[in-house]
């Protein structure tokens, strides 16, 4: 193939042209930034300064303690950082950065205290965005409670033989037209404020023969259904401070209206599913597909939190009469830590942005978020283990707590294995097993 020389002329203006046009380009109106707004700023370091005052004080004695901060939830409240209107306020933002950012900043200051304040969002994120108006206008409220009675929600999914597989799930719900009620039998398990929550949003089977599309999602308030208890709390390998239990529905009865969306439109989901008409994904999936971002954001700040930590360590540890970050091997491994967060951070921004935004994920650009920071978290923390050396075994030192909090980002809301699963069937468009 042969190239055919351009005149000097021809160059000169097509140069002055290109300069033109970049001249031009910087006056006109900025479509992509990667900048966050003031407000965006403002949050991030608001959130940041409760993070270092009030939570990170006081992780170690309530990772000790294994049991939920309600002092420190209700200083949350005290400032609006937990309850509905802060909750809307993260979700309006266009960009929808904001609920990451503050997942973020909160999970920096520590794990178990974040997810005891921000585990009442995954109820909230089902009755949301399956609920009706009236169900949300009733029920988010109550979610949180007052600042004089703090309260929390549960999202009741999984169960003892059904995790990841979704489908398997063995509670059911069957409609007493006598009574006009719900009455709910079965068993979930590893339940975020299972039992301690007023609001519980449970995930029941209406219709076993229809599998996962047979689900839908009920709201049993702890104050006023019969047949609803905690089992057995969870002692966990991290986010101890968070609390987790089964919790027991026996012959549990609600009134018709509390199945989200209502029994009207349930009914006529059913009745297309029966038909073999197409629809929309099953109860749980849906939540669990708007929160993976969140959820990998929250890895994040673990993860940030270990690296900031392993960094000022290494630049301040002595051996062999020098820094320990002057050896290369050590800092290596903190670049390689910052690249991976950064990396990390960005597939969850965009993921976050695209689910605000209403932008199909059709490569599964959730579970890639999700997946990513999960894995990140795990390798970091472990890497900042590493450099403390000794120290990092040690419960004097934060990193192993930051490492058993990042392990439950590898497993819970879907396994790594279950988003790869995911992230093959999307970009293949095939039925992956």
């Amino acid at each position: 193939m042969s190239v055919t020389p351009v005149a000097s002329s021809d160059t000169t203006e097509a140069a002055e042209a290109a300069v033109e046009a970049i001249t031009g380009a910087a006056g006109q109106e900025v479509t992509f930034s990667l900048e966050l707004s003031q407000d965006q700023k403002d949050i991030r370091d608001w959130v940041h300064g409760f993070a270092a005052d009030v939570i990170r004080p006081a992780a170690h004695e309530w990772d000790e303690r294994e049991e939920t901060p309600w002092p420190i939830i209700q200083e949350a409240a005290k400032i609006g950082l937990y309850g509905f209107e802060g909750l809307a306020q993260f979700f309006a933002d266009p960009t929808g950065l904001s609920l990451p950012i503050v997942n973020e900043e909160l999970f920096w200051g520590d794990a178990g205290i974040g997810m005891s304040i921000m585990g009442t969002a995954l109820a909230v994120a089902a009755i949301f965005g399956q609920g009706s108006g009236e169900q949300i206008g009733e029920w988010i409220p109550r979610c949180f409670g007052t600042q004089d009675d703090i309260k929390v929600a549960a999202f009741c999914a999984s169960e003892p033989n059904a995790g990841s597989d979704v489908s398997g799930v063995r509670t059911v719900a069957k409609f007493d037209e006598a009574a006009n009620e719900w009455v709910i039998n079965g068993q979930k398990a590893w339940a975020t404020n299972g039992g301690i929550s007023d609001v519980h949003v449970v995930i029941a089977s209406v219709d076993r023969e229809l599998g996962s599309k047979g689900h839908a999602a009920f709201v049993v308030p702890m104050s006023e259904a019969k047949g609803i208890s905690q089992g057995s709390k969870v002692s966990k390998h991290g986010l101890r401070a968070s609390h987790t239990a089964d919790v027991f529905l026996d012959d549990c009865r609600v009134p018709a209206g509390y199945v989200l969306g209502g029994k009207e439109k349930l009914d006529e989901r059913i009745a297309r599913v029966r038909e073999g008409k197409k629809n929309k994904s099953q109860a749980a999936m849906q939540t669990f597909e708007a929160s993976r971002p969140t959820v990998g954001s929250q890895a994040l700040g673990v993860a940030r939190a270990a690296y900031e930590y392993a960094l000022e360590y290494a630049k301040e540890r002595e051996q062999f009469g020098r820094k320990i970050i002057e050896n290369q091997a050590i800092a290596f491994t903190l670049a390689r830590m910052k690249m991976e967060i950064d990396a990390a951070r960005l597939l969850v921004w965009r993921a976050s942005w695209m689910g605000r935004n209403q932008v199909p994920f059709e490569n599964a650009e959730g579970s890639m978020s999700k997946l990513k920071s999960g894995e990140v978290a795990v390798w970091v923390t472990e890497r900042a283990i590493q450099i403390l050396g000794g120290n990092g075994y040690t419960r004097e030192f934060p990193v192993e707590r930051w490492h058993r909090d990042a392990k439950i980002y590898d497993i819970f809301e879907g396994t790594a294995e279950i988003q790869q699963l995911v992230i093959a069937r999307a970009i293949s468009g095939m039925y992956i097993k």
